[in-house]
Parts: C-alpha cells; sequence; structure tokens
C-alpha cells in the first residue's frame, strides 16, 4: 500500500484497502476446513474456468496465477469487470442466486484454482461466520470500485481513466520502492483497453505520453509510477 494520495484506494478506507487475499485473513483451521472440501484444479494460459451460460455449480478459489472475469459486448469486445489474484474467490454469485453464469473466467497465465461444491460450500460459510465476514468485505470492496469504474466511465476523458486505473491497481498491488511504486502484477495494452472502455492503441498513446511527462515505466508489461503524487494531478479530468 501507498500513502499520499486521494483516490479511493489511497485514502484509508478499509474497503478498498484491504487485502484482497483471504487465505491470509483466516485462521489456519478454517482454512485447513476449506481446503478439505476442495478439489485442485490446474489450468493453463487461455483455459477458461467457466463461461457465461455454465451452470454454476461451484465457487472458486485462485491459489496461483491471474484470472480475468468479464463480459462479451453485443459487438464481441471484451470487457473486463476485475481480475483476480492469488486468494482471492470468484464464481460466488450463482452460489447465493443458483442458474447460469453471467461472466467469463479465464486464466492469464497457469493457474492454479480450489473449486468447492455450491451446496458444501453454503454449508461452510454457516458453520464459519469469521470466514463469511471476510468475504462480505472482499465483496464489498470489489462493488464499491466498480462502481467507481462506472463513474469514471461517465465523467471522464480516456487520459483520466487510464491513468485512475494505474492508481487504483498500484495502490492495491504496488510496492513502494524509493519514490516509485512498482505495480507487482504484469498487464498489455489491450487489458487495460478493456477495463477503461477504449482502443488498445488508445491506450499505447496515452501511456506514451505519460512515460514522455516522467510520470511513469514500463518494463516488460510491470509499471513503474514515478511519480504517484503528480499522476494523482494527472488524473483529474480538466
Amino acid at each position: 500500500m501507498f500513502e499520499g494520495l486521494d483516490s479511493p484506494c489511497a485514502a484509508g478506507d478499509p474497503a478498498f484497502t484491504a487485502p484482497s487475499d483471504i487465505f491470509s485473513r483466516i485462521s489456519a483451521g478454517d482454512f485447513a476446513d476449506l481446503l478439505a472440501l476442495a478439489t485442485v484444479r490446474r489450468v493453463d494460459k487461455g483455459e477458461f474456468i467457466f463461461r457465461a451460460g455454465d451452470a454454476g455449480r461451484n465457487v472458486y478459489f485462485l491459489r496461483e496465477g491471474r484470472v480475468k472475469i468479464y463480459q462479451a459486448s453485443a459487438l464481441g469486445r471484451e470487457v473486463i469487470l476485475w481480475f483476480c489474484f492469488p486468494g482471492e474467490i470468484f464464481g460466488l454469485t450463482e452460489v447465493v442466486e443458483g442458474g447460469g453464469r453471467v461472466v467469463n473466467a479465464q486464466s492469464c497465465e497457469r493457474a492454479e484454482v480450489l473449486c468447492i461444491a455450491r451446496t458444501q460450500f453454503k454449508d461452510y460459510l454457516a458453520s464459519h461466520s469469521a470466514v463469511s465476514f471476510v468475504i462480505m468485505q472482499a465483496l464489498s470492496c470489489r462493488m464499491r470500485v466498480l462502481g467507481d469504474m462506472l463513474v469514471n466511465l461517465i465523467d471522464d476523458d480516456v487520459n483520466s481513466r487510464v491513468t485512475k486505473l494505474m492508481l487504483r491497481l498500484s495502490a492495491c498491488h504496488g510496492t513502494r520502492v524509493g519514490d516509485e511504486i512498482h505495480l507487482n502484477i504484469r498487464m498489455t495494452h489491450q487489458e487495460i483497453a478493456d477495463m477503461v472502455g477504449t482502443a488498445r492503441q488508445t491506450v499505447t498513446k496515452v501511456l506514451s505520453e505519460l512515460k514522455q511527462q516522467g510520470l511513469l515505466s514500463i518494463e516488460n508489461h510491470r509499471i513503474r509510477i514515478r511519480s504517484p503524487e503528480l499522476l494523482n494531478e494527472h488524473s483529474r479530468p480538466t
């Protein structure tokens, strides 16, 4: 985490700054009980864990790798809603509501997933109230971030949307190294475009301008924010 920014993730709001890694936030006993219910599934890069329309029979925890959760627009474009990182839960909506999947979950790299049957997971939560609360916090954070992204799509130009995404990801997944913030995840220009609702070429242009201004650098798809304070100023629409 880093301080000094007035972006949602860095403003000290526990719903945004709470770790997304559920595994690290539950007791060893609760984790052991969870593992006892799980089937381990290993997936290759590009493999779908589930697709829109599939039956929602399981809930999933990501143990290794990165998974994108997205919907396809009427024109066939991917709209990435969020990325899951190790320790995060996904596929939970149908556990509560039943029915088929409305989103796709696809692995961005080789990954390991814990699969738990819907009925077993509901029984587990009923007897592990502390885990239920942790999951409620994680889902609350996710909903608030999605709401923030929706407002940004309506109010902001593409430059502001890209810079706000960089700040949000860095606040949640960044490490301060000297005066810089190193984003600990790799993201392609296309993935960034699919998250902010624009074209890959536009993202490339915006990032190039930010690099020219000395606000960030990119090495092997890893982003380093050289001046988070100035980047925060830049994120505000003029």
